[in-house]
């Protein structure tokens, strides 16, 4: 993805970074933003095992969490968040 020149611009003059580094930027976040629904799930799920969190708080966080997403994902249910994580 190519960033838009006039945000390059935008963010040159008012950050200070070179232009080649604001590019980098603005593609690592669209990357970021750009990972799919089913991978943002389980990604989350498994990070917040790790630390020990139930299911029944990771599923409402989760939810909270895709309701909040720059880019808007579509609302799953609880049953739909359990089918992603295990099939």
């Amino acid at each position: 993805m190519k960033a838009e020149q006039a945000l390059i611009d935008h963010l040159v003059a008012t950050t200070g970074l070179p232009p080649t580094e604001v590019a980098r930027v603005i593609e690592d976040v669209v990357a970021y933003f750009d990972e799919p629904v089913e991978a943002y799930v389980r990604r989350r799920h498994a990070q917040l095992k790790t630390y020990g969190a139930k299911n029944d708080a990771i599923f409402a966080l989760l939810a909270e969490e895709l309701r909040s997403r720059v880019v808007a994902a579509p609302r799953l249910t609880e049953r739909q968040l359990r089918r992603l994580i295990y099939g």
